[in-house]
């Protein structure tokens, strides 16, 4: 059986892959394994649920809290609330693990299960793998006064609203903001949150109705942000998507500002008031190599890593660095938080806004983004690309021939028979031939390699 837990939890169909039974199986696996394995206090298990508002899940979480509670932990359900709002309240209500029922940017129909444990940590691989394990054993079930109880977690969202606040360093008066919720999670804490610190907040994506999570709307759909921006004069946009763990931006221009810019600006800004641990950015390595030059031009060490949030935390964590993420918007500040927190961004990023008195535009140009060409080339054996040499003198030709303006990166999909071609380049036409020379490449050398076999 392949494994059940992906990148970031369990996630598929909802009623396909993800059904009631599997999510009671999976809530009462986890009791296990994360509560009553890892209690040491002498009461009873707590855990905290939270779910963004897919109509799925209602009944995932519905299963999710009795399996839970029939397993002997007591359940605060946080209702609908972002899955960085979910981390942190299990490290402030100090509970034993959390779950989150998101399938993130996913359309409608999906849905996941993701699990954090006590102090609102992503699970490792090895605690993943005895929660599938303790699947194929016999459930416990307490009775009488051992069983759980359900109750309401009645001041989940303005525990979530007074710790974003008081991360700023700068209150957001003066400026006007629009904010995409992508009718997800964050529709009702985000709007409060910038209103409070001060903004004058137009919302979009903000009117979920269990079907409509990011449909046309929020960080994967930046048409309709560009547009609010422009259309009511604002001086920024932020976009989450659905379960409000990433943010992207616009400028007043309608100028789109992805997560490499974001971090760049935060870097900085961090650096310049010495909060910057060792002056160390954590990003992978699709992260644009303009982000890199920008930082070593501002005397700031970047460390790269694997594809994925969960390498960034790792090392974050290992490095004790404090700030980290990916191009997509997806942004760790370990100060303040123990994933990424898509409204936590958004607010750092209008604060820099507001304490500079800059433009986002302005404040953007701190990175210069090389042009970048990603070519998927199908069809291939994608286990030898780190192993034939026609492929690694192709690559080494490439670097050669682009020096310090440009850069390679061939990656094999995890799941299929492809191989990513990625190059940036000084310019648009280069990155572009240089790109093809090299998928043309692939596709000869691998696709022969496959056939000898």
């Amino acid at each position: 059986m392949s494994r059940l837990f992906g990148t970031d939890g369990v996630r598929g169909l909802a009623n396909g892959l993800l059904t009631a039974e599997l999510a009671l199986q999976l809530a009462q696996a986890a009791a296990v394994v994360l509560g009553h394995a890892r209690n040491t206090a002498g009461t009873r298990p707590r855990a905290v649920v939270a779910r963004d508002p897919r109509a799925s899940g209602e009944f995932i979480g519905a299963a999710v809290e009795a399996g839970l509670a029939s397993s002997g932990i007591d359940v605060y359900d946080a209702g609908v609330l972002p899955t960085p709002a979910a981390a942190y309240l299990v490290a402030d209500l100090d509970a034993d693990f959390g779950v989150m029922i998101s399938a993130s940017h996913n359309p409608a129909p999906d849905n996941g299960i993701k699990f954090f444990a006590r102090g609102g940590q992503k699970l490792p691989d090895d605690v993943e793998n005895a929660i599938e394990e303790q699947m194929g054993k016999e459930a416990f079930r307490p009775v009488g006064g051992e069983v759980g109880r359900i109750q309401r977690f009645s001041d989940a969202e303005d525990r979530y609203i007074v710790h974003l606040l008081g991360t700023l360093p700068h209150r957001l008066d003066g400026l006007k903001v629009v904010l995409d919720c992508a009718h997800g999670a964050a529709s009702g804490c985000s709007p409060q949150v910038f209103k409070d610190a001060g903004a004058d907040v137009v919302v979009i994506g903000a009117e979920p109705d269990g079907l409509n999570i990011n449909d046309g709307v929020g960080s994967t759909h930046l048409g309709p942000l560009k547009s609010a921006v422009l259309a009511h004069g604002a001086d920024l946009g932020i976009a989450h998507d659905g379960d409000a763990d990433r943010c992207l931006a616009v400028d007043h221009e309608g100028n789109e500002v992805d997560g490499d810019e974001i971090m760049a600006i935060l870097a900085v800004a961090l650096k310049a008031s010495g909060k910057l641990k060792d002056d160390v950015l954590v990003a992978t390595v699709m992260s644009n190599l303009g982000l890199k030059i920008a930082l070593r031009d501002a005397g700031i060490s970047l460390r790269e890593t694997g594809v994925g949030d969960r390498y960034v935390l790792e090392e974050m964590r290992d490095g004790g660095f404090n700030l980290g993420g990916e191009q997509s918007g997806h942004v760790i500040f370990a100060d303040h938080a123990t994933t990424g927190d898509g409204v936590l961004t958004g607010l750092q990023l209008a604060a820099q806004v507001a304490l500079t008195g800059r433009p986002l535009k302005e404040l953007a140009k701190v990175m210069t983004k090389l042009p970048q060409v990603l070519i998927n080339v199908k069809g291939v054996d994608r286990t030898r690309v780190n192993g034939d040499e026609a492929v690694a003198a192709a690559v080494a030709t490439a670097e050669a021939e682009l020096g310090e303006t440009g850069r390679v990166l061939l990656r094999p999909s995890g799941t299929e028979p492809v191989v990513r071609v990625m190059v940036e380049a000084a310019d648009q036409a280069t990155a572009q031939d240089v790109a093809e020379r090299l998928a043309q490449v692939v596709r000869t050398e691998l696709a022969l390699a496959l056939v000898a076999d």
